[in-house]
């Protein structure tokens, strides 16, 4: 097993991933005749057509089907769930004898750490987006959210009129604070005349990244009060906050995790976001896939992919930030070279 610390994902060709929605193969078979069926892939809620983290994963798992002819199984979680469901969801992949078994998002950081650690699942490898490892046998993807999100802030900055932006979070919790703190210190630290608002849809239910309704209206509210660049961390509630922005001349959106831009469910609203702030979720899915299906050689441990690698930036599509890339650019060498440490949690 190869344990991983850091990973430089600069120049991998896993960046031009395809974006494919085409169904994925299934099988009934146990796993008692001892063969890989291939890759589990669990989703968080809002599972793949959440233009967003669930859609990145599931990019990667298109790209290693294609690439390594891996056949595989796709469930979803549903709002609410609790930590015995997700791990019965784990199980049951494991079971029929998925082998990567792969949780999306840190909801399964704790499920998939303790299934992982059952005797009979020792020759399994597991993976989990946005959690770290704490197994042998697993590998945690997590990410440079708040050096993004620094970027995003900048450019809100650099692109509002009204000295005026937002930051809406799905659920108020330590990943979701990255992407705010980011957020704020990238916008501080670029003009101090911004006046920054951040809100959360929910303060612990999951339902805040399944609920496009609650982030349209709370997108409606800043609007309503000036606020005229909004950025929104909340998976497919995103897709709401979107929404509400195209509806408003001159006022821009960021999108998150995937480039929303290019998400064609998103695309009678895409003259209307200005960037997005991107994770190589994909990448990482494709990684953790490739070692156990082609190497033979699983990555375990935490990988962490930051802005310094291209493990995290800002998307360039529509062409809404190419006048201010040299800003932009400048941002990232800061981060890059040390001279500009990103807060993980907002200020008070």
């Amino acid at each position: 097993m190869r344990r991983v610390s850091t990973i430089a994902v600069a120049g991998l060709a896993t960046a031009a991933l395809s974006v494919s929605l085409t169904a994925c193969g299934e099988s009934s078979t146990d796993a008692k005749s001892g063969k890989n069926m291939g890759v589990g892939l669990a989703f968080d809620v809002g599972g793949r057509q959440d233009h967003s983290f669930n859609e990145a994963a599931a990019r990667g798992l298109d790209k290693a089907e294609k690439d390594f002819g891996v056949k595989s199984k796709m469930m979803t979680a549903q709002n609410g769930e609790t930590e015995s469901q997700r791990e019965q969801r784990l199980v049951s992949l494991a079971d029929a004898g998925y082998n990567p078994v792969i949780g999306v998002g840190f909801n399964y950081g704790k499920a998939i750490n303790a299934v992982a650690k059952k005797a009979k699942y020792k020759d399994v490898t597991f993976g989990v987006v946005d959690s770290a490892s704490e197994a042998k046998n697993v590998y945690g993807m997590t990410f440079a959210e708040q050096e993004g999100s620094y970027l995003a802030g900048v450019a809100a900055a650099l692109k509002t009129k009204t000295h005026k932006v937002g930051f809406i979070g799905g659920v108020n919790n330590a990943l979701i604070q990255k992407f705010q703190a980011g957020f704020e210190q990238g916008v501080a630290e670029t003009d101090k005349k911004v006046r920054i608002t951040s809100q959360y849809l929910y303060a612990d239910d999951d339902k805040g990244f399944n609920d496009p309704a609650a982030a349209k209206g709370k997108a409606k509210g800043m609007l309503d009060n000036g606020i005229d660049v909004i950025y929104t961390a909340a998976g497919l509630s995103g897709a709401g906050s979107i929404e509400e922005v195209a509806g408003k001349k001159g006022a821009w959106a960021i999108g998150v995790d995937s480039d929303q831009y290019a998400q064609t469910g998103l695309k009678e609203y895409r003259d209307s976001i200005l960037t997005s702030v991107m994770k190589n979720v994909d990448v990482a899915v494709y990684d953790l896939v490739k070692s156990v299906v082609k190497d033979k050689k699983p990555l375990t441990g935490t990988g962490t992919y930051t802005l310094k690698d291209d493990g995290v930036r800002l998307s360039t599509s529509g062409g809404f930030i190419d006048d201010i890339q040299p800003q932009l650019a400048a941002a990232k060498k800061r981060i890059a070279d040390g001279k500009v440490k990103v807060a993980l949690t907002p200020k008070k």
